[in-house]
């Protein structure tokens, strides 16, 4: 049994177009919570770096979001509180924090996928339909994380010989000016030996091969049917309007049926699948050593 951050591209990809899909169509705060606390437990399991500055980062956003609806938006029938004649609803209150507890649950599923899409995951996952852009794309990001070393490794140089000064504001604004003219100049430099070796080297003169570094596998198929068979019931609560929620003039879900209440389970149990997968891995790895 592998991993699941070791699928296929397809599959990963597949997975993460269903959970996200569910999540942003709906304005359920059940679904939200699940998918927050799903997006948590991926991203402790996935990411084994410091996460501490993450975390605080999403929870700024989730606050600003969360009180920014409540100061703004005056609507609803249940009033808290009045500030500078401007009542400060329930509802509002309510919506708020349904809607950054939707938003911090999206950005950590995006940041788990930043960490198991590598280049060559990316690259393999739209090379088919596009070379070119699966290149470019795949070269792209993979100078974000070079220029963020190299402008450390410039500031800590310039630092050195004396070139930067934090005596104030403006000796750190200038400092930093100087560092990023440095990065943006030696990134320029790079892509034009990187074009430059490439074209010595004939790209894009012959017809492109395709090399398959992923296999799909059992596992794969596994998972891709796991996880169709499961978005059944979501999605049709979803069409069928179970997970409508109303927040003007008055909170207000839908009563609960058996067919919503499967729904619930169901999107559950897929946002769990890659967190159940890696438990497992990890017991059976565990296991294996055991044994030995």
């Amino acid at each position: 049994m592998r991993a699941f951050e070791n699928l296929n591209p397809l599959t990963v990809a597949f997975y993460y177009a269903v959970t996200l899909s569910i999540a942003m169509f709906t304005m359920n705060p059940i679904l939200h919570v699940a998918g927050f606390i799903g997006g948590i437990l991926q991203f402790a399991v996935f990411n084994r770096k410091k996460t501490t500055g993450t975390h605080l980062y999403f929870f700024i956003i989730g606050s600003i979001l969360a009180l920014v609806r409540p100061v703004f938006s005056h609507n609803g029938v249940t009033v808290l509180f009045v500030v500078n004649d401007n009542p400060i609803t329930l509802e509002s209150f309510i919506f708020g924090i349904n809607s950054a507890v939707m938003v911090v649950g999206v950005l950590y599923l995006f940041r788990v996928i930043s960490v198991i899409f590598t280049s060559d995951r990316f690259l393999y996952l739209f090379g088919a339909f596009s070379p070119k852009t699966a290149l470019v794309m795949s070269a792209g990001l993979r100078f974000i994380p070079l220029l963020r070393r190299r402008y450390r490794m410039i500031g800590m140089a310039q630092t050195v010989i004396g070139i930067n000064k934090d005596d104030n504001v403006i000796d750190r604004m200038g400092a930093a000016a100087k560092t990023m003219s440095a990065t943006v100049t030696w990134g320029l430099e790079n892509g034009i030996i990187t074009a430059e070796s490439m074209a010595a080297r004939y790209f894009g003169t012959g017809k492109r091969s395709r090399y398959a570094l992923f296999k799909f596998g059992r596992e794969d198929l596994y998972v891709v049917m796991t996880v169709a068979v499961l978005s059944v019931i979501p999605v049709v609560c979803l069409f069928k309007g179970d997970f409508d929620t109303v927040f003007y003039p008055e909170f207000l879900m839908n009563e609960p049926d058996i067919r919503t209440v499967l729904g619930y389970l169901c999107y559950g149990v897929i946002i769990l699948i890659p967190v159940i997968m890696k438990v497992l891995e990890n017991y059976r790895w565990k296991f294996l050593r055991s044994r030995i």
